[in-house]
């Protein structure tokens, strides 16, 4: 029995003298939470501080919700304040929206929000812009207001700028149609010409494909633009990805243009076809007539292949080719010419990128007649030692003719003058290699411009006899100012 109450009693003691300490805690910590009760401060100069005094919108489609911009509000003072009230300027018929610390403005208009000392909260902000009523684009405004509990009131400005558009959800052309140009077109779904259609787009018009979208093309596209209103194919995201870049400088914000197995006599004629997941894709086992003709076009920053030939007849002029995920010409059976291009890969976005050609009359096991590939006066070149690849198989059984003359290429040096008849190869003995043949290629801010160099080997090199009606490159200069044309779309023209 002693031994129980030994053990009784060592028990007891410790647990009493653990409930004093805890009621020794929690006395202190009440008498501390009491000590420190919030008072905020009327002082008028304490104010509170903004991340940015002006939030601004990229220039939006109308009637269609932005992304959503975030800012801060900070408090640095050595007190607590009190946000009595926050206010949108025009109130319900204010285009912007406002959740701030979590609470939407209802009416535009919120009440009591405390920022501690050294503390902020988290404003977001939306605007959906109204219908401009012109082909002009608008800028829409707004005040939010903030008001401390001393009577301070402090401003951040709410911008935005918009344009109207046409909102298509899976536009079917089955019959000859021209669209309008004078406000661009968003297309959600894809737009589809059906076979023995014809869509004609005129000049200035501008087709603005939503996330997955696409051309689809069992007819023909008659797109002829001019080199001031070129008819535009691109995603339709307006703002910024981020401070530095903006959506349309970057690949597969749609998908692409498909010219399936029947469609026939497409046209492109300065065009600019940019920011998808692939360019323009030909689909056809006919080389009985023409698919394909493309004059002073742009097709460049995709995310597969620029310009995929399966197997059809096109001609590509005067046109620049570049900076494909995939490859940026992909050519496998049929016949094609191409004069005065500039294909160039500098991919900026992912080092596994394509080749700037790849040629083929054999591919997987399967064989196509290349019954004539010509580029002629063209520039091919990239990253890389070696940007034209292939898979060409030859003798009697085998169609394959293919002719690179005056070009510049960045390939093998080739002892076959036949096929490859004055070319200039890029080389360590040439005074500019790869991308410093070109005036400006500056990949940090995406920006190319692939007009040759004053020192480049590009220069002068172009066949005058086969300038013919193409006296002029892809922007309006003349190849013949100098006395000698140069290679590729782009004329060097002194500053």
């Amino acid at each position: 029995m002693r031994t129980e109450k030994i053990l009784c009693e060592s028990f007891t003691i410790p647990f009493r003298c653990w409930g004093g300490v805890v009621g020794f805690f929690l006395f202190t910590l009440l008498l501390y939470s009491c000590s420190e009760s919030v008072s905020y401060s009327t002082n008028t100069s304490d104010k509170i501080a903004f991340s940015e005094d002006t939030v601004r919108f990229d220039t939006l489609i109308s009637t269609i919700g932005s992304a959503t911009k975030t800012m801060s509000v900070y408090n640095r003072n050595k007190e607590a304040l009190r946000i009595t009230h926050v206010r949108l300027g025009q109130g319900l018929s204010s285009p912007f929206r406002v959740n701030m610390d979590g609470q939407y403005l209802y009416g535009g208009v919120g009440e009591d929000f405390e920022i501690r000392k050294n503390d902020s909260i988290v404003v977001r902000i939306e605007v959906t812009p109204p219908q401009v009523g012109s082909d002009e684009i608008a800028t829409f405004s707004d005040v939010l207001t903030f008001r401390l509990e001393s009577g301070i009131v402090q401003n951040v400005v709410l911008t935005a700028g918009s344009i109207d558009a046409y909102i298509i959800h899976g536009l079917v052309i089955d019959c000859d149609s021209t669209l309008f140009a004078d406000k661009p077109y968003v297309i959600y779904d894809s737009l589809v010409v059906h076979p023995a259609a014809k869509l004609t787009l005129l000049p200035g018009t501008r087709l603005l494909f939503h996330d997955g979208a696409s051309m689809e093309v069992y007819g023909s596209v008659d797109a002829e633009g001019t080199l001031d209103k070129p008819v535009v194919f691109r995603g339709d995201r307006m703002d910024h990805m981020f401070d530095y870049l903006l959506y349309d400088n970057t690949p597969n914000r749609w998908e692409g243009i498909n010219l399936h197995r029947g469609s026939k006599e497409n046209i492109f004629v300065n065009c600019d076809i940019h920011s998808g997941s692939y360019g323009i894709i030909c689909d056809s086992t006919s080389v009985e007539e023409n698919l394909l003709y493309i004059e002073n076009t742009i097709i460049h920053n995709l995310g597969g292949d620029g310009l995929r030939l399966n197997n059809c007849v096109a001609q590509v002029i005067n046109s620049q080719i570049s900076n494909t995920l995939g490859t940026c010409v992909y050519i496998f059976g049929g016949a094609y010419q191409f004069l005065h291009c500039t294909i160039a890969q500098f991919y900026p976005f992912d080092a596994e990128r394509g080749d700037a050609l790849y040629l083929a009359n054999q591919v997987d096991g399967n064989y196509r007649d290349l019954y004539y590939s010509y580029f002629v006066n063209c520039v091919i070149t990239g990253y890389g030692d070696d940007v034209i690849m292939g898979s060409i198989v030859e003798g009697q059984d085998y169609t394959c003719d293919y002719l690179f003359h005056h070009c510049y290429l960045n390939t093998v040096v080739s002892e076959d003058t036949t096929r490859f008849s004055h070319i200039i190869y890029d080389t360590e003995d040439q005074p500019l290699q790869g991308s410093d043949n070109f005036q400006t290629i500056d990949t940090h801010n995406f920006i190319y411009d692939f007009t040759p160099d004053s020192l480049s080997t590009i220069r002068s090199l172009a066949d005058t006899a086969y300038v013919g009606d193409f006296i002029f490159d892809r922007l309006g200069r003349s190849r013949l100012a100098d006395g000698a044309p140069d290679a590729g779309c782009y004329e060097y023209v002194k500053p």
